[in-house]
């Protein structure tokens, strides 16, 4: 049976990535993440961005969306904000390195550029390791795992899902309210002043509308019990097998022996 895409948040569930549970996906880049924190290097956060990109390209299908933003967004965005912070370096820490750009009394050196380039793609990193499980794994499955292996309270756990899943509720229904707007004609014009008034009347309806669903939903949980039981039976299992503990300690390893050669903590 083939695997269908989150309706919510449009993750995909195939490839190998989709085989691994999400806590798993989770765990495995955590210890790196928090580690690349503390680094100060270049090098290093440059080889866990090239890991990132290898694991998520190899392991699940992407779309030329996705692809375009890891390829091309996140080092374009990681530079800006590197070259950005570079301008804001102290000099005094750089002055010894060579300059690079002088207006006036202001010099721009290598070593703030080189600082500035560090923490942005100390950043990029640490959204690329995120994205490992953020672009694999569906909302419901990882309640489901929180549930079962974490021994999260299903209470708190179906319940920040339900509410997860008023954001694309309200997006539609905001939709079909301007779709409303347009046929009745109803706050026409240019500029700012019609597009408050046209968001004014956005408001009452939306609200009214989040009302009606919030109704539904108190509803629909009270007719299956919610809450009136410590446990709930599971549906949908989520396992937490061999094949994720094998991705974890392999994921922990390849990191450990980055971080061993790179040692980044010798520059701090």
């Amino acid at each position: 049976m083939t695997a269908v895409a989150d309706p919510y948040t449009g993750a995909p569930a195939r490839g190998l990535l989709g085989r691994i549970g999400p806590l798993a996906k989770l765990a495995a880049p955590l210890p790196a993440m928090v580690a690349l924190v503390f680094s100060r290097d270049l090098v290093t956060p440059l080889v866990f961005l090239a890991i990132a990109y290898l694991v998520i390209l190899a392991g699940t299908r992407v779309s030329a969306r996705i692809a375009a933003l890891l390829l091309l967004g996140i080092p374009i965005g990681a530079a800006v904000i590197g070259l950005s912070l570079g301008l804001w370096v102290d000099r005094d820490l750089v002055d010894g390195t060579a300059p690079i750009l002088s207006v006036g009394s202001w010099t721009l050196y290598s070593g703030a550029v080189e600082v500035g380039l560090a923490t942005g793609a100390r950043l990029a990193a640490i959204l690329a390791l995120g994205l490992i499980a953020g672009l694999t794994t569906t909302g419901p499955d990882l309640v489901r795992a929180t549930v079962q292996q974490l021994r999260v309270p299903y209470r708190i756990g179906y319940t920040a899902l339900a509410a997860f899943r008023f954001v694309p509720r309200f997006a539609h229904e905001l939709d079909v309210i301007r779709q409303a707007h347009r046929v009745r004609g109803s706050h026409g014009g240019r500029g700012p002043f019609a597009a408050i008034a046209r968001w004014v009347g956005y408001i009452v309806p939306l609200l009214a509308g989040a009302i009606r669903h919030a109704e539904r939903v108190a509803l629909a949980m009270d007719a299956r019990a919610f809450g009136a039981h410590p446990d709930r039976t599971e549906r949908h299992l989520v396992p937490f097998g061999i094949r994720d503990v094998v991705f974890v300690l392999a994921f922990w390893a390849v990191s450990a022996a980055v971080f061993l050669i790179t040692r980044p903590w010798a520059l701090a």
